[in-house]
């Protein structure tokens, strides 16, 4: 079923609502799954029970992690609350309890040596990950704009829930960093020539329609290639894809020989935050730095570390050292 009338609908209102591409692409395939589910009966013609049976199958049938049902839910209720404007009542409806499970974190000297395996980019890619604390697609969506090297700080806009913040910037980056930069200011150049220019924000865009020519927009980590825009349908450059980074981390981590931990994109930024904590600082600055809006979230790192950030110590260590 490809975008009915109905879904088209929803999209421009949620566009209308200044909600990110991303959530709007989610929340979609979800009303999408819900609509399939039910055999395409309008969805004022369901009830709650229905959502409720759709996040029953989600997780009996399909096994679906318990925040892939969140997510599916937050589609659904987004549906009807907002778009709909017939709110849902209690569903009563209960997730599994989920098993805290603690991240992998890598040490410094593995950071290292992955680095060690990586072309110039991807290097850079996963220093920003690690030395600034950002998810892949934080990093790859940075445009000139969002670099500050007279505070040694960055800006990631438009983060998880939609949320500005600030986060630290390594200044053994800031000569890389320029070089990039440079290079991406030439190719917006040569990219202009043809009317084309970096993937804008929409809204942005409708405002300032020479925007694009602007260094400030262009893209740190540019495509290959163009593409057209999801919303104009314009031709434009848009940053690099996740799936060419993730290709680059699993060949450098074969490389390395990590082979006890589970190490993906995500691993850098958990890194980030136990090399901080370790180090003695605050977890509310941490919280910070990353961008969780309660702090509960951060104190999964607390955990990981065998001291914990506060320096703990053993009893039998103080035992043994007091014989």
């Amino acid at each position: 079923m490809g975008k009915s009338v109905f879904l088209s609908e929803m999209s421009r209102f949620m566009r209308q609502q200044g909600m990110s591409l991303r959530t709007e692409k989610t929340y979609i395939h979800w009303v999408k799954r819900y609509i399939r589910f039910n055999k395409l009966a309008h969805p004022l013609d369901l009830t709650d029970e229905d959502v409720v049976r759709f996040l029953s199958h989600l997780a009996n049938d399909c096994n679906v992690a318990i925040n892939t049902q969140k997510t599916a839910l937050n589609g659904i209720a987004f549906l009807y609350n907002q778009f709909l404007k017939r709110p849902m009542g209690d569903l009563g409806f209960h997730y599994a309890k989920q098993g805290r499970r603690l991240p992998d974190v890598l040490s410094m000297q593995e950071v290292a040596s992955i680095l060690s395996f990586m072309n110039d980019r991807d290097r850079l890619i996963f220093s920003l990950l690690y030395g600034s604390g950002l998810r892949i697609s934080e990093c790859l969506r940075l445009r000139i704009k969002d670099i500050d090297f007279d505070k040694a700080a960055l800006t990631v806009c438009d983060s998880k829930g939609n949320k500005d913040r600030k986060t630290i910037l390594s200044k053994s980056l800031f000569s890389e960093l320029k070089k990039y930069i440079q290079a991406s200011i030439e190719l917006q150049t040569a990219d202009n020539e043809k009317g084309i220019g970096p993937s804008m924000p929409f809204a942005l865009g409708r405002k300032y329609p020479n925007a694009f020519r602007m260094p400030a927009w262009m893209f740190l980590f540019p495509s290959t290639g163009f593409c057209r825009h999801p919303v104009t349908d314009e031709m434009c450059r848009h940053h690099l894809h996740d799936s060419v980074s993730r290709k680059a981390l699993k060949a450098a981590v074969a490389r390395a020989h990590i082979l006890t931990k589970r190490v993906n994109c995500h691993t850098f930024r958990h890194s980030f935050a136990t090399q901080l904590l370790s180090s003695g600082r605050d977890i509310r600055t941490v919280q910070e730095l990353l961008g969780h809006s309660d702090v509960s979230t951060t104190q999964i790192y607390t955990h990981v570390l065998g001291e914990h950030f506060a320096g703990t110590e053993s009893p039998v260590d103080r035992m043994l050292a007091s014989s």
